[in-house]
């Protein structure tokens, strides 16, 4: 593995890459076939926001090593089942060494499959609710480079997000936690000028049926 200028790295297959998988083979494969990539299906989304609040003061690293183990402790994350998970199956979790076994997040995901169900009486979808929050194009940096991804910890869309989510009940959506959600679904197009998915992800992007 080589490391490029602005944020770059070539790999040992040839290939050009944003920097921050570092190389290592799984972080990798995230890297190429889900971060990015848009994504409209209810039950991913509602996952990837909660592992988001997990991964708050920890690195994205750990939580996607555990990320089958979340997945068998909260159900597949089936917004219905975890929504009704009750204070034996709260306790549960808590002592379950597969996962991070943090209470307050624990309880939040809990609470925010409820909100969730909310939103999807609401909006239809959490697709929906979530991908009218798509910052405009016009919003963009002109140029994504690491420098200006650097300077993006969190944005005017995600704050307004954020802050929806908080008033409608939701917990642990911060605006630099909705931030990296909205990257790693696709609202946005974060892979830098030169990487190898910069250009498939944002054809996806352009071929995408936004819901309403």
């Amino acid at each position: 593995m080589a490391r490029l200028a602005e944020g770059l790295i070539l790999g040992e297959d040839g290939k050009v890459r944003c920097w921050w998988h570092d190389g290592l083979p799984d972080y990798q494969d995230y890297h190429d076939r889900e971060w990015g990539w848009p994504v409209i299906d209810d039950t991913r989304l509602f996952e990837k926001i909660c592992l988001e609040g997990f991964q708050a003061g920890l690195s994205w690293l750990t939580i996607l090593r555990k990320r089958e183990n979340f997945r068998a402790a909260f159900s597949a994350f089936d917004i219905g089942k975890v929504a009704r998970f009750d204070s034996r199956k709260l306790e549960r979790l808590v002592l379950d060494a597969g996962i991070v076994r943090h209470r307050g997040k624990i309880e939040s995901t809990i609470n925010n499959a409820k909100r969730a169900r909310e939103l999807i009486k609401e909006r239809g979808s959490l697709a929906a609710y979530f991908w009218s929050w798509e910052p405009a194009a016009s919003a963009r940096p002109k140029k994504v480079t690491k420098k200006a991804l650097m300077a993006l910890a969190k944005t005017p869309e995600s704050t307004a997000l954020s802050k929806d989510l908080k008033a409608r009940g939701w917990s642990f959506v911060g605006p630099t936690t909705v931030y990296a959600f909205m990257q790693a679904m696709g609202l946005v197009n974060d892979h830098l000028e030169g990487c190898i998915c910069r250009a498939p992800v944002e054809a996806a992007r352009k071929k995408l049926k936004r819901p309403a």
